[in-house]
């Protein structure tokens, strides 16, 4: 039986090809979507569990109330690790890493080894602890971890970096040198493995905390955080207890910091600090709300993504019962007769269930291979690099088992529906249930749409945030200004390098200096007050950065009070603040007055325009701009905007001849700038590509069911015809049915996308409103493409001949 079942399942594929294709193709679109969704969700909640020790490593984190607004970080004081370690028995082992780019070779630096003249620029450094590598337990390939980071200027590479530098060696020993600085070379301790993609930790130099201090009392002050910090607990410790403990951080070593430093509110701010003890496998997803430089993402989009994998499948389940149950008719006569010959509804249910079980295997079948021939494609789109497991020992086992419960989800409605006919009812032609209106089928059509429309309004305000980010104005000119990296290694000769870039006409300033405006830049935190106001109040939080003389005009950031720095005034202890920090310091009439952040006091000789200088999921800071010279590794050419290759060409050959043995580097300031939008673009890229993949599938289900349903009436449209009925009003007849059902979706779906639009937005600081326009483009969208979808079999329909359909009659 079980063999005629699968013989009449391939019969009725066969005899309704166009049917067939729609359930089958649906089908195998919505398996292939849910499957790269599937990777990408295994991908994202894997991150950091590849860690030996992952269920016992914890990031110490904070949350302050700062005057009503919450602030959170993960950086600590230098003596933070040491404290863990010494205060708390359940701490095993605590550790510091730095990669924070204000410090000199965090972040990336230009490297060789010591017998090589050639400089390569390599990203990824980071000052790490010795307890790091034993917290992480890091897979070495070469040298005793641990040991490897515990001598001064030793460093650890990855495997990947040791065969560039050192191919076919042990590298344990070798010198490094970073920077061209050949007084403080590196010596390499060991090589480790490189790290895994599924981890917030990206590193491929770990240079040792022993012995190295970045200022004088640098490592002993509790007055400045600058360390991510993280613990290994030992076996069994109570988590909740130990971050419970925490506090005693605060009340032991911060309070007494504060009060030694005059500060009078030390009480108010330890009692609205919190501690926490975070899961390492929960940065990745949960740490939207932490300023720590990560790349990371967030669990609110596994959930959206997952729910649009779920909402595609579901539709193309409904494409199979709608069109299913729509041809109930023609499957009517088959009931009848089988139940007459002694076939009882058990049986039939059977039948029908092992058709939809044989639509699911070929499905899964071609969706998987779709899935595979559109990896690429989704790895391009979601910065990932994912594969297809093949060889994974649970791909078979889940691809069977999900195919056998989606074909019996999906074919149990159509399996009882079609077995319950009565066979006297059929045989007297009484039964034509699939040409009329189902009310469930209804409903399920207004469902499909309803997610759909969801989808387009979705995909437009994501479209338009994106645009607007990218494109509003955001208080300085991005544009047309080049970035030479790797100036740093310039040393004393990077004004005379200035100097010579002047010479081109089509140069028209540069700046040296490493704070821009935009993320991955150097940064440097500093409180200020009002000049003899430091012990009263918290202070303000503010951005201080070296500029130089040119930066405002190469910036093209704009002066709204006062002036600039210029060489023919005394502006060594000037300053130059925004708006926001004027405003927030309480200063009325910022020119002239003085502020301070604890050791510097600055006079207040101009107020710049509010610019963004980080995305703009967040508001402007407060901003001070002051005079220095730092051992800048960018320098910012604007160029005018001519003849841009023969710019760079010339830029490359000054380059050339200042340093030889290192590549030419650039980026322009505005492609940095879309840097910061990736991951919104990312999201707006899959939420884009998935919605119109639901869309079509829907489209796919509209079709075939309105080429049935004028199939069903194509005695009825000839007999109109006779009467004299038009094209367009046949056209209209078969059309109106379908375009009630799309409008009752607009109706629903516009409720649920506003609110999921405007709770997405939330996360950003500039936003676009969520106005009616985007509803009626959604709406007219849906409208027109079920109108198209329909009118091809309406029209089809309208324009046959009467002759052919009544000649029955």
């Amino acid at each position: 039986m079980i063999k005629n079942y699968f013989i009449i399942a391939w019969r009725n594929l066969i005899k309704q090809r166009m049917y067939s294709v729609i359930k089958i193709g649906g089908f195998a679109l919505s398996i292939a979507a849910c499957l790269l969704i599937a990777l990408y969700i295994k991908d994202e909640l894997n991150y950091d569990k590849n860690w030996a020790t992952a269920d016992r490593i914890y990031r110490i984190t904070s949350e302050f109330n700062n005057e009503g607004k919450i602030e959170t970080n993960a950086d600590w004081p230098a003596p933070m690790a040491k404290a863990l370690r010494e205060d708390f028995p359940e701490v095993e082992r605590a550790g510091r890493l730095m990669d924070a780019p204000l410090f000199d070779k965090a972040g990336s630096n230009q490297v060789r080894p010591a017998d090589v003249k050639q400089n390569s620029f390599e990203k990824g450094f980071s000052f790490a602890d010795q307890d790091m590598l034993d917290i992480l337990q890091v897979p070495m390939v070469y040298g005793d971890r641990t040991r490897a980071l515990s001598e001064p200027r030793t460093m650890v590479i990855s495997k990947s970096k040791a065969d560039k530098y050192f191919p076919n060696q042990n590298p344990v020993g070798k010198i490094m040198i970073l920077n061209n600085d050949t007084k403080n070379p590196y010596k390499v301790g060991g090589v480790m493995k490189d790290f895994p993609t599924t981890s917030h930790l990206h590193y491929d130099f770990f240079l040792t905390m022993t012995g190295h201090q970045f200022w004088d009392g640098e490592q002993a002050t509790w007055m400045a955080s600058n360390y991510p910090t993280y613990v290994l607990l030992k076996p069994g410790a109570d988590v909740a207890q130990f971050q419970d403990k925490l506090k005693l951080i605060m009340t032991r070593y911060y309070l007494p910091a504060l009060k030694a430093d005059g500060i009078k509110e030390a009480e108010t701010i330890i009692k609205n600090g919190k501690l926490f003890a975070q899961s390492i496998t929960d940065v990745h997803l949960y740490s939207s709300h932490i300023d720590d430089r990560l790349d990371k993402s967030d669990i609110k989009f596994v959930w959206l993504f997952g729910a649009v994998a779920v909402f595609i499948l579901v539709i193309a389940c409904i494409n199979f019962i709608n069109l299913s149950t729509a041809k109930s008719a023609n499957r009517a006569k088959e009931v009848g007769l089988r139940k007459v010959v002694g076939s009882d509804r058990f049986s039939l249910v059977k039948q029908f269930l092992t058709e939809s079980l044989f639509f699911s295997v070929l499905s899964f079948v071609l969706g998987l291979l779709i899935a595979a021939l559109l990896l690429p494609y989704f790895n391009t789109l979601a910065g990932k690099s994912l594969t297809t497991p093949w060889t994974a020992w649970w791909l078979l086992p889940i691809m069977i088992g999900a195919a056998i419960i989606i074909g019996i989800v999906a074919g149990l409605y159509p399996s009882f529906y079609l077995s319950s006919f009565k066979p006297i009812s059929v045989l007297k032609g009484q039964v034509s249930r699939g040409s009329k209106n189902s009310m469930l089928r209804n409903g399920l059509v207004v469902f499909q749409f309803t997610t759909s429309i969801i989808l387009i309004i979705g995909t437009l305000v994501i479209y338009n945030q994106t645009h607007y980010l990218l494109n509003r104005k955001v208080g300085f000119d991005k544009d047309q200004v080049l970035l030479v990296q790797g100036t740093n290694t310039l040393e004393n000769k990077i004004e005379t390098f200035k100097n010579e870039l002047l010479k081109s006409s089509e140069i028209k300033t540069v700046s040296i200096g490493d704070f821009l405006p935009v993320a991955g830049t150097k940064r440097n935190g500093n409180t200020f007050y009002k000049e003899g106001k430091t012990n009263e109040g918290i202070g303000l939080f503010t951005q201080k950065w070296e500029v130089d003389y040119d930066y405002l005009e190469t910036m093209g950031m704009h002066i709204a009070e006062g002036r600039y720095f210029s060489k023919d005034m005394p502006d060594s202890a000037a300053s130059v603040i925004n708006k926001t920090m004027a405003a927030k310091l309480g200063l009325e009439n910022p020119v002239g007055q003085r502020i301070e952040n604890g050791w510097q006091k600055f006079t207040v000789i101009g107020v710049l325009e509010d610019f963004n200088f980080e995305s703009m999921k967040q508001i402007v800071t407060p901003l001070c701009l002051v005079l220095g010279k730092y051992n800048s590794s960018i320098v910012s050419v604007k160029i005018s905007g001519g003849n841009t290759k023969d710019v760079i060409s010339y830029i490359a050959s000054v380059w050339k001849s200042f340093s030889p043995d290192q590549p030419f580097r650039y980026t322009f300031l505005d492609e940095s700038f879309a840097n910061m939008y990736a991951d919104v673009q990312r999201t707006g890229g899959i939420f884009t590509s998935f919605a119109v993949l639901a869309i079509i599938i829907a489209c796919l289900g509209l079709f075939a069911l309105s080429a049935f349903m004028a199939e069903q009436r194509t005695k009825e449209i000839g007999i109109r015809k006779v009467l004299g009925a038009s094209v367009n009003s046949i056209t209209a007849m078969l059309s109106k049915d379908f375009l009630k059902l799309i409008l009752l979706a607009m109706l629903i779906a516009s409720p649920i996308a506003w609110w999921a639009m405007v709770k997405w937005l939330q996360d950003f600081a500039y936003r676009i409103p969520v106005g009616w326009g985007f509803f009626v483009v959604a709406g007219v969208a849906a409208l027109f493409i079920a109108l198209v979808t329909v009118s091809f079999q309406a029209i089809k329909a309208a324009i046959a001949n009467p002759v052919k359909s009544l000649r029955t009659e």
